[in-house]
Parts: structure tokens; C-alpha cells; sequence
């Protein structure tokens, strides 16, 4: 089994293997990526704030001082979600009213990533207040799938996955609530993982209209959001998520062949489509065959619509900020905590199924890249074997790790034919918390089997 590629440009670990044995210059990387950009981006879109000059600046340092030690990214150009402050960059949200005032420092995690090696050579798109499975706003426009250009890259961090599928840049790091970095990773055929929520900080990643408030002190991280990285391989991911992390990670380094793995294809009440469910099928298959032991249903899978009403309202609130509901009805503290036991809840209940499991495998989204819509696809309808069904339905796929705080990985496993159109499909491989290098690597090894 393949799956759509669409370059064969370095990743981040090889191109910062050929700096350190001096095949290439900073300078020279930088200059070959915003090269990229320049030739690519005009008919996707992808880039919403560049910072040349000062990638340009950085470069000249970095060659230089040379590489210093713990520096596996040295002189890597990157992109970042452009809800992340960069200082000297605005960080708009998709809100007009933002685009000219700029952040005074960079994000927690834009520092470790830089400290790390990387050079930020600018900001992806995003859809307003990042709320959507398409990335467009009145500030940057439309982002469109390098693969298909009627097609959405996915959202919120849509930009990112377009702008590491095309080539333009090796990785990029985004956000995700409700499979922001996941669906644009299934979207445009790239790996993307979700890391388990709390490993990677996101202060400096505020919304505007109150970060830009005099004598704001950035928040916690809020609820179930996670900041996460999009590359073109696995190896990349890991070293993304290690730059990023509070504390280091281990790795059990268990053989795909010596776990025992369950599938998930079905879920009450969220459909999946025959584009998505074929190249799965196929997968688990290809899989089975290479010795891997896969169980297709258990009575340990928690109840998963029960969890995802829970997993909805606490998500409202969260991206609400506690603001009252369009139909007026504001959550209480009694409600909170409520959602907050339901939550608890289902961590428990996965930490018993990830006693008999290493790892489960699902599908990230019901279907594959989306047309364009002026209409968010969450409150409108979206086509599922022929028939219109609820869009907010295929968050039930993305909040099965969401609600609970678990590592999630993507790992691309072929194509599928949607609405006309052969577009790439990625699959989940969910692990316990804290397992996020192990669920990378059990993707690794999938992909291996499949990619073979």
C-alpha cells in the first residue's frame, strides 16, 4: 500500500543532519524554504504571516556560533499555527481588528523550539477563533488541500498540514481540541500527532481580545487543548514532541508484533464513510497478515456517545470561555464539575481497556478532505455514503482521545476515492497518557508494514 505524496524534500532530522555535515549552510535552508513558499504558496495559501527577514537574521547567527549541544532541529526552517505569539508578529485569531498589533514575545513553546534549533520562518492559517474543519478567515483567506485545490487542508492548523504536505516546510507545530491537528493530517496525507494534554505548554497562545488586555498574565493551559506537531515522517514527530514536552519521556520500545492492538471502525451514531472505511479495511488487513494481533470490538471501549455529549458541552464552554450558549443557557459551576467527573470518569475507563491493549486503532474523521463551504462544517451538513448527516457527528471520532487527554498519532495509510475525488486518508493509533513516543512508534512500525 502507497499513499499520496506530493515531495521528496528532506524532513527536519535530515535536514539538519546535512547542516551539521556541511552539505548545506542555515542560510542556505532557509533560503531554499521560503524559496518553496514563494513558488507554492500562491495557490495554496498556506503561510499567513511570514517572518523572512528575520529567519534570514537568524541564519547568519546560527552559522556562525554552530550547533550547540541539544540542538536536534539546528537550522531547520519551521512554520507554527498562527495562534502562537511570535514576538513581532500579530497573532489574529482570523480577527481583522488584530492584524496590526503585534505580540511582544514569543510563545513558551515557539522558545523551546527555537532552543531546540529551528528557525520560525512564519505563521500558518487558521479559520476564525480556530472552530472549524477548513482554514479561512477575512484576514489571509482561504487555505486550500495541495492534493486538491477544492478541497480543505482541514483546520484549525489546516495551513500547517498544507504547508508540510507541499513541501514548503518539514514540520510545523498546531493545536487541537477537536482534531485540529489530527483532520488536517488525514486531510493532506502527513503524519500529525496529539499529544497527551498537558505534556506541551501553550502560554503565549491566547486569544487576542484578551491577551492584548492591559496587565493580562497568560492562563493555564485550558481543558482539553494540546499543542501538537505536523511532519512528513515519524521520526520527525518524536523530536517535534520531545522539543516541546515539560519533562522527558520514556520509551517502552514493545514490537508491533508483541502488542495487541483494537480496532474501532464503528461508533453509534457516527457514520463513516465508505472513502474512509475502505483504505481502513485495507489497512487492518495488511496488518493481520504481518502477524499483528488486532481485536475488533471489546466491552472495554468505554461508551463512547455517552462520553461524547459530555466531551461536547465541556468543549463549548472551554472555546466559549463560559460564555452563555446560543440559546442563552450559561454552565454553572455545578455543571462543570460535573463534566469534570464524567471526564475522570472516562480516564479510568481507558486506563483499564490500556491493561489488555497497547493501543487502539480509529478512524480520525468520518471522511476525507471536505469541499469548500462558506459555512463552518460543524454547523451545517456533511455527505456520508450518500446521505447528509450532522457534521458535529465526526467529532465523536476525534474527542474518543480528546475528552479522556490521550496521545493520539496519524499515520497516512493509503487513499480513497470522496465526492469524485482521490484524496488521502490517515488512521489513529491511541495509546495510554504519556505513551506518546510509543504511540508514535507503534505508527512507525504501521506505516512500515503498510508502506513496504
Amino acid at each position: 500500500m502507497t499513499y499520496p505524496q506530493l515531495t521528496d524534500k528532506p524532513g527536519a532530522l535530515a535536514t539538519a543532519a546535512a547542516i551539521r555535515a556541511g552539505t548545506m549552510s542555515v542560510a542556505e535552508a532557509v533560503d531554499a524554504a521560503i524559496t518553496r513558499v514563494e513558488k507554492l504558496d500562491g495557490a495554496i495559501n498556506a503561510l499567513a504571516v511570514p517572518n523572512f527577514e528575520q529567519a534570514y537574521k537568524a541564519a547568519e547567527a546560527m552559522d556562525a556560533a554552530g550547533p550547540a549541544e541539544g540542538q536536534p532541529l539546528f537550522g531547520v526552517p519551521m512554520t507554527i499555527k498562527e495562534s502562537f505569539d511570535v514576538a513581532g508578529l500579530p497573532t489574529t485569531f482570523g480577527h481583522p481588528q488584530y492584524k496590526d498589533q503585534m505580540a511582544t514575545r514569543d510563545a513558551l513553546l515557539v522558545r523551546r523550539l527555537k532552543a531546540a534549533g529551528a528557525i520560525i520562518i512564519g505563521k500558518t492559517n487558521v479559520p476564525v477563533d480556530l472552530t472549524d474543519w477548513q482554514s479561512f478567515n477575512p484576514v489571509y483567506g482561504r487555505t486550500t488541500n495541495p492534493h486538491n485545490a477544492e478541497r480543505s487542508p482541514g483546520g484549525s492548523s489546516g495551513g500547517s498540514a498544507a504547508a508540510v504536505a507541499s513541501g514548503m516546510v518539514a514540520c510545523d507545530y498546531g493545536t487541537d481540541i477537536g482534531g485540529s491537528v489530527r483532520v488536517p493530517a488525514h486531510f493532506c496525507g502527513v503524519w500529525g500527532h496529539k499529544t497527551t494534554w498537558g505534556l506541551v505548554p501553550k502560554t503565549g497562545h491566547d486569544h487576542p481580545s484578551m491577551s492584548r488586555r492591559e496587565g493580562f498574565v497568560a492562563a493555564a493551559d485550558g481543558p482539553l487543548s494540546i499543542a501538537g506537531p505536523l511532519a512528513r515522517n515519524p521520526q520527525d514527530l518524536a523530536v517535534l514532541t520531545e522539543a516541546g514536552a515539560e519533562f522527558p519521556l520514556r520509551r517502552r520500545a514493545k514490537p508491533l508484533k508483541d502488542c495487541r492492538l483494537l480496532a474501532i471502525t464503528q461508533l453509534p451514531g457516527a457514520p463513516v464513510d465508505a472513502s474512509v472505511l475502505e483504505p481502513t479495511e485495507a489497512a487492518l488487513e495488511a496488518l493481520a497478515r504481518a502477524g499483528v494481533t488486532i481485536d475488533r470490538a471489546s466491552d472495554l471501549l468505554p461508551d463512547q456517545p455517552l462520553h461524547y455529549r459530555s466531551y461536547l458541552k465541556m468543549m463549548n464552554i472551554v472555546m466559549s470561555g463560559g460564555a452563555p450558549a446560543p440559546d442563552g443557557k450559561q454552565a454553572t459551576a455545578r455543571d462543570w464539575f460535573t463534566l469534570m467527573n464524567a471526564q475522570a470518569t472516562a480516564i479510568a475507563q481507558w486506563e483499564a481497556l490500556f491493561e489488555t491493549y497497547d493501543f487502539v486503532l480509529a478512524p480520525p474523521a468520518p471522511v476525507l478532505a471536505l469541499p469548500h463551504s462558506d459555512k463552518a462544517v460543524f454547523r451545517g451538513t456533511i455527505a456520508i455514503n450518500g446521505t447528509e448527516e450532522s457534521g458535529a457527528s465526526g467529532l465523536m471520532w476525534s474527542g474518543m482521545a480528546t475528552f479522556p487527554g490521550l496521545p493520539s498519532t496519524i499515520v497516512p495509510i493509503g487513499s480513497g476515492t470522496y465526492l469524485g475525488a482521490e484524496l488521502p486518508c490517515g488512521m489513529q493509533v491511541i495509546g495510554p497518557r504519556w505513551a506518546d513516543l510509543d504511540c508514535i512508534a507503534a505508527a512507525e512500525a504501521i506505516g512500515n508494514i503498510l508502506h513496504r
